[in-house]
Parts: structure tokens; C-alpha cells; sequence
């Protein structure tokens, strides 16, 4: 079976100071799933952990969320989240997009509490939950634009 031009495996992540919520597309690039909540230690350990997370999923391009504020002004952890981005664009060699993430952390909380997940356990996988909102939001729109060109 051919591979449609366009579609590849990605990853999403939420980058956060005290964790990175992973999440991983299908094959078709159609829809997104969580994967894991990395517990981040050194940048060392965080690039290690998610270069086998790459490789074991045969990921080819990465898709970071970027906390803009509500205004669209460049916000602390977005500086952070787009200089970690580069970091991983320097590391691994793949392409890495920068998609707006505002209220994602909401939404999965919104998420899970409709799942019927009690409050306690959110934090357990609320950044897994956010990595797939955000991997599928690139995911939705790529096919949109895809679609009208």
C-alpha cells in the first residue's frame, strides 16, 4: 500500500516546566492518542527519553504546543516551549511546528471530567490529553488546508 503524500506519523507535545505530555498520530495521520506524561529531570534525560519515543514510534515531524496569551502576545512559557522546539529541531533533524495551544489545558480537563475521571487523577494525564488536543488540532487544520489547495 502506497503512503499518501503529505500523511506521516508525528508527535505532539505539551511542553511544560515539570512535565511534557506525549501524544502520537496513526499512521494515516487521521487521528491522535496519548501516549505518556514525561516527567522532566535535565534537558539531557528530556531529549533521551523523547528520542526513543521517536524512534520507537517511527515519528517523522513534531508538533509543539505554543501557550500564546489570549491576546496572541508571545507569553514566559511560550518563549520556553519555542526555545525547547528548536532545541528538538536541532537534536533529532525533523521538522518541528509551533501550533497555539491557548485553553487546550482547559479543554483536557474538560475532557477527562466528561470521561467521568475524578478531579484527583486529572493530573496523572491531563498533558497527555493536552499533547493529543494539540497534535489534533495541526492535524484537523493541515487536512483543511490540505483539502482546499
Amino acid at each position: 500500500m502506497e503512503e499518501r503524500p503529505g500523511t506521516e506519523r508525528m508527535m505532539g507535545l505539551d511542553i511544560g516546566d515539570r512535565r511534557i505530555g506525549v501524544a502520537v498520530s496513526d499512521e494515516l495521520g487521521l487521528t491522535a492518542q496519548p501516549v505518556l506524561t514525561l516527567v522532566r529531570k535535565n534537558r539531557k534525560q528530556d531529549l533521551k527519553s523523547l528520542g526513543r519515543l521517536l524512534r520507537k514510534y517511527g515519528c517523522a515531524a513534531i508538533v509543539a504546543g505554543n501557550p500564546l496569551y489570549m491576546s496572541g502576545d508571545v507569553s514566559p512559557q511560550a518563549e520556553k516551549a519555542q526555545a525547547f522546539a528548536h532545541l528538538l529541531r536541532e537534536e533529532f533533524g525533523l521538522p518541528v511546528y509551533l501550533w497555539d495551544e491557548r485553553l487546550t489545558t482547559t479543554e483536557a480537563h474538560r475532557h477527562l471530567q466528561a470521561a467521568g475521571r475524578p478531579a484527583t487523577e486529572h493530573r496523572e494525564v491531563v498533558d497527555q490529553v493536552a499533547a493529543v488536543l494539540i497534535l489534533q488540532g495541526f492535524m484537523d487544520a493541515r487536512r483543511v488546508q490540505t483539502a482546499s489547495d
